[in-house]
Order: structure tokens, then sequence, then C-alpha cells
């Protein structure tokens, strides 16, 4: 199946932090055909640096996207019976309005110009994106990590326009902990000499920064097993460097990686939006987060999980249980740590199409 991303233009968007931003344009891409009473639209929503593409193979790069083993024909998000949406967050760099996009208030690039946002900025643009499509009520609205996040956004914020909800390896707000992996990320950043205050779109990139920040990132998403098994304390050669642990070779690769297709104001402004989230603000508890409603969840964990531990989709259970909501949840076991919702779609495909196709007879009904 190939793919191409599409973007959509609206005029303003009014954040919570009092700003109003504007024109902001919203990439996303579509699989599967929507029905006539447009009833059977899910929106995936993507972690901390994917993009739109997450099916598919890309007509830009030709290659397969971030959940391809989930979405499509027969898959777990089966395309032959539901429309999946996927669009890149606020503050991104895949086509989303974000910090390298141009101001028209100057004609350059946002920079440190560019507002701080938050995860219900993310949603509200969503929201208005999936109105366009005339859209009123989604089946689902899932995604892994901080798409785990959006979700519970939605939940909170557009009961009466959401279905369903499918928060995987997910929490309503960040430990200490995770502020922490972050705000090193973010230090790394800073740190480097080219950052330029964020400001360095005409001058040099600050790669050495965004690289180690993706480096302390990446080593958070697997668990010691997953390390242990693809490492251990295997040693490589490589040229031009001294004689390197495989890990360390491994997570240099990622590095460089990463900072070819990422931008570095991107990395702050969302994680800040990450540690910022709560889905608890302006309410009196995590329980009332969750207006009362027919909105049904289905909460998806993994074993080896350290960076999102199974305890924090737990507290979310607890607190719809206790409000009699309709919450169904499973511990999965893994080796792989967070990664685990990337890569275990043979253990995801059954609940989650299970969950899905129960949902929408529901809805028929």
């Amino acid at each position: 199946m190939s793919v191409t991303t599409s973007i959509v233009q609206f005029d303003s968007l009014e954040l919570d932090c009092g700003q109003t931003l504007g024109p902001v344009d919203v990439a996303c891409q579509t699989y599967g055909e929507l029905n006539a009473e447009r009833s059977n639209a899910i929106l995936v929503l993507h972690a901390f640096s994917g993009n739109a593409h997450a099916a598919g193979i890309s007509d830009e790069t030709g290659k397969p996207g971030w959940w391809d083993s989930m979405i499509g024909p027969r898959k777990a998000f089966d395309t032959s019976l539901y429309f999946v949406i996927s669009s890149n967050v606020l503050g991104g760099c895949s086509g989303t309005t974000g910090p390298s996009s141009i101001d028209p208030a100057t004609g350059r690039p946002y920079g440190s110009r560019f507002p701080p946002i938050s995860i219900a900025d993310m949603v509200r643009l969503q929201k208005m994106l999936t109105d366009s499509m005339g859209i009123g009520r989604l089946l689902c609205v899932t995604g892994g990590s901080m798409g785990g996040m959006q979700a519970l956004q939605w939940a909170a914020s557009y009961p009466q326009s959401v279905a369903s909800v499918i928060p995987i390896a997910s929490t309503h707000r960040h430990s200490a902990q995770q502020i922490a992996f972050n705000e090193v990320g973010r230090q790394a950043i800073l740190a480097d000499p080219d950052f330029n205050g964020g400001d360095y779109y005409h001058g040099k990139y600050p790669e050495r920064g965004l690289a180690v920040a993706r480096m302390v990132g990446h080593i958070t998403y697997m668990s010691d097993e997953s390390m242990h098994l693809k490492f251990g304390r295997r040693r490589r050669k490589s040229p031009g460097d001294s004689d390197l642990f495989e890990v360390e070779s491994y997570l240099r690769y990622r590095g460089v990686q990463f900072v070819s297709r990422f931008d570095a104001n991107s990395y702050i402004v969302i994680t800040r939006a990450m540690d910022t989230f709560d889905v608890t603000v302006a309410r009196d508890s995590l329980e009332d987060s969750f207006r009362p409603g027919e909105t049904r969840f289905l909460v998806l964990s993994f074993t080896s999980d350290w960076l999102y531990p199974s305890y924090q989709s737990q507290e979310i259970v607890r607190a719809l249980r206790s409000r009699n909501r309709d919450v169904a949840y499973i511990e999965l076991v893994s080796n792989y740590g967070h990664d685990a919702f990337l890569l275990e779609a043979g253990e995801q495909t059954p609940l989650v199409k299970g969950f899905l196709e129960n949902t929408y007879q529901r809805l028929a009904a």
C-alpha cells in the first residue's frame, strides 16, 4: 500500500498558554474508506518522535510506517473495515506547524519564538481535523506512549466525540523520573554551542546535543534484558574509533540517524508538553477527569516497560473502575521494554481486533 502525506490548513488555533497560532498546518495520512455513516473512523496518535506516516509504504521515503504491523487489511486496525487517520502533532517537524515552520509575521522559522504548547493543544487541533472531515464521533482514539496521553486527553476533553479509547504503555501524567530523563535530553541540546538560543536554522545545526538527547532517550525505550540479548558485552571495531562495545556503536548510530530527521526545537517543545501533561488539571481527581459517558477503554501495558511502568496504567484503570466505567486492562508479557508497543504486534492484535469489533457492533445495535 503506497501512501502520501496530505497537508490540511486552519486559520488559527488558540493555545492553552493564551497565545493564538495561525495559520496552522496539519500533516496527515488516511488508510481505508470512511463509510456512509461516518461511523468507522479511528484516530491513531504517534509517540514523541513519530509522524503522520503510520502505515503503508511512503511515496516520499519508500519506507513502511511506524505502526505498519498494526494497521492494514486483516491487521489489528483492519483497514478493510475501518477508516484510519494518522496526523503529525502540533510542534512537530514532519509537516505540522512547529518551531521549524515559517512564521508568517517574520518570514523566518519560528525558532525561539514558537509558543509553549500542551497535549491538550495537540488534541484540540486533531479535533479540528476530524471535524473538517465531517466525523462527529470517532470509533476509537489510540496510541502508545505520548500517543496514549493524547488518547486520554480526547476522553477527558471530548467524551461525546469518541466511542472508545486504547491507551498503550502510557500515563495520565509524568513521574519525576520521566521528567528527569526528558530534562537531561533538553539540557544536552541547550548546552550545544550551535543551539544559538533556538535560532539556528540559518547557521550550524546543534547536531551533537540532539544526538546525545536521542541516545539518552533510546536507552529508556529498551529493557535490561533486551539490551543484554541484543548487545551483551560484545565489541565491534569501528573505523576511526577504538574498540567499541556494540551498544556504544548502536547508540551513536541512533543519534546520528535521529539528527537527520528531527528538529532540536521540536524535541524541547514536545518533551515539555509531555512533562506538563496532567489529565487531572482543572479537575478534582483522576476519577473526575473522565466525565460520565459511554466511552469504552482498553488499557494495555508491558511487563518490562520501566519508562512507563504498568502501575501508571493501573492507576488509570482503578480510577475508571471507581466510576463504574467500561474498561478492560491487560498487562502483556514482553522483554522489549517500552518499545514493546511498536514491536509486539502479535500480542496486541487479537486484543485490539476483538475490542474494536465489539465497540462497532454496540454502536450499530
